[in-house]
């Protein structure tokens, strides 16, 4: 591969990159709770020449943070928040650090340390050839709470770029076509009347009961959506003894889809099973929105462009130990095999492989044309969101796969950078993937602010 002044760059500084990914690691935080995250990954971009601003978009975690001159304007996406339950050591056998604690099983401790390596490459490159092209780097709060990216784009964020980028942390080295489902998210609240159980339920109007009969015809109702489509729920509230006829019950439901219109309508007939459930059981139903996400919408353009560039970046090249500790990791889940390879060696052929999770880039990618990689950081059987993978993230094997993915996004970039006939082709195709709509944020001004502003 020829060596270009982005790839040197994040070798030179890739030990930096790696304390940052290893600190937010460390420091597990929550969505909208990342202040150490986003504090200690301002500081480093700010060491690199980026004009750096925390509580960007009202969002007190949010960071935007700029570098360069003229055009293109290129936004990277990247996060930093964790999840629960998911402590762990850097360990072969689940082992947490604090019991019940949070942790880093997802990989945003590495997604947001790639993300800014890869500014910082391409920044240089840019600065030492004289080529324009702005930088920025969006710090997006709260991805795992599915709307971060949604506050932060209903504030104005994203519609500056020309193109926007991200990446996944994963267990193989694959780019698709494919699309990752949307979601609407919201809380359903009944209200009845209590009544002792058992000398006067007749006067009781079970709260209890219209969730119950709300999620029987959600299950229903399963039969009769197309096979993209996930529903699931759970029950926040559901009385305060047996004997008791609970009047406040609620359930928390997410509903996924492929497209954004499949999505609304399935979750407007669970909204209908709701309003069922609350008129067979003589209660009132009010319902919370959370707000939704819309499904990913991979550029072709540029998924192209960072295939290229994944091709041409050389594959890592994992230690005895590191192959190791990966086989030891797989040996605990059902899958392993004697022929099962420690970590993918591959990269996989670009395809058409639909998801059914979710994430709120696929918001960015409704605003400007975007594309999202993946790349290898685990052991091949890690399960998402898990503890296999906050193991994995805290080791070299998930320090190696960052530096590596963000050489693809940076080397990527630079494609569309030297051939504007690519840029131009990539907004041609936004453009007729939109069909003349234009992105209206789900986020509606009914849905609560989850910080403190």
């Amino acid at each position: 591969m020829e060596k270009r002044i982005c790839i040197e760059s994040i070798d030179k500084n890739a030990q930096e990159f790696k304390n940052l990914a290893g600190y937010i690691w460390e420091n597990p935080e929550m969505g909208w709770k990342e202040v150490n995250a986003a504090k200690r990954t301002a500081e480093v971009l700010k060491a690199h020449g980026f004009e750096v601003e925390i509580g960007a978009y009202t969002l007190p975690t949010a960071i935007r943070a700029v570098k360069g001159h003229g055009k293109p304007v290129i936004g990277f996406c990247g996060e930093y928040d964790c999840l629960p339950g998911l402590s762990q050591k850097v360990d072969t056998k689940k082992n947490p650090v604090v019991e019940g604690g949070v942790g880093h099983g997802c990989g945003h401790n590495l997604l947001g340390a790639g993300c800014v390596a890869a500014c910082v490459g391409l920044a240089d490159e840019l600065e030492r050839t004289g080529k324009e092209g702005t930088i920025i780097f969006y710090g997006c709060p709260a991805e795992e709470q599915l709307t971060g990216k949604g506050f932060m784009a209903k504030n104005g964020a994203f519609k500056e770029c020309d193109f926007t980028i991200a990446w996944h942390p994963s267990s193989t080295n694959r780019n698709t076509y494919g699309t990752m489902n949307g979601v609407e998210g919201a809380i359903f609240h009944f209200r009845g009347k209590t009544s002792h159980a058992a000398l006067n339920p007749q006067d009781g109007r079970s709260a209890l009961d219209a969730v119950q009969l709300m999620n029987i015809g959600v299950e229903f109702l399963r039969e009769h959506v197309t096979p993209d489509v996930r529903m699931h729920y759970q029950i926040l509230e559901g009385g305060m003894a047996a004997n008791i006829v609970p009047d406040v019950s609620s359930v928390k439901y997410f509903v996924r889809a492929l497209s954004r219109e499949a999505n609304i309508d399935a979750y407007q007939r669970v909204v209908e099973c709701a309003y069922g459930a609350a008129r067979m059981t003589g209660t009132t139903l009010t319902i919370e929105s959370l707000g939704g996400i819309y499904p990913t919408m991979q550029n072709r353009v540029l998924t192209d462009a960072m295939q290229r560039a994944r091709e041409a970046v050389p594959l890592v090249e994992w230690t005895e130990e590191e192959l190791k500790f990966a086989d030891e990791i797989n040996k605990t889940t059902p899958y392993y095999t004697e022929n099962t390879k420690p970590i993918s060696d591959q990269i996989v052929p670009l395809g058409n492989y639909n998801g059914g999770a979710s994430t709120d880039y696929g918001d960015v990618m409704h605003i400007v044309p975007g594309v999202q990689n993946t790349e290898c950081t685990a052991a091949t059987l890690s399960g998402g969101h898990s503890w296999m993978i906050t193991s994995c993230s805290g080791s070299t094997i998930g320090l190696k796969g960052m530096i590596r993915a963000a050489k693809v996004m940076a080397l990527g970039a630079m494609d569309i950078i030297d051939h504007p006939e690519l840029l131009k082709a990539a907004k041609e195709e936004f453009a007729q993937a939109m069909h003349g709509t234009e992105y209206v944020c789900p986020i509606g001004d009914d849905v609560a602010a989850p910080f403190k502003e």
